[in-house]
């Protein structure tokens, strides 16, 4: 668990069973009332855009995701291709 002190550009939370990275955020500390932090956050999977604020010092859920580049080996490419003209999805590839 992280705290609203740990937010980060490129963080991922885990809002509402929901991934999404930090695209902006900014620390805001009012002359009067407590201090928060204003967020925008883009869904992982939809990439729908979400602005949030949060209350300082609030705990929350960070995810670790890790990118990598996946490719298939050349049999699979064979099958695969194979299979988008037995179905007539030739014309979308």
């Amino acid at each position: 668990m992280a705290t609203t002190a740990d937010i980060r550009n490129g963080m991922c939370l885990d809002i509402d069973g929901q991934y999404y990275f930090i695209t902006e955020f900014l620390h805001v500390k009012p002359g009067k009332g407590a201090a928060f932090v204003r967020t925008k956050m883009k869904n992982v999977v939809t990439g729908r855009t979400l602005e949030r604020t949060f209350n300082a010092g609030v705990k929350i859920e960070e995810v670790r995701i890790e990118r990598r580049r996946h490719g298939l080996q050349l049999h699979e490419q064979r099958n695969l291709r194979t299979d988008f003209h037995q179905q007539g999805l030739h014309q979308w590839c």
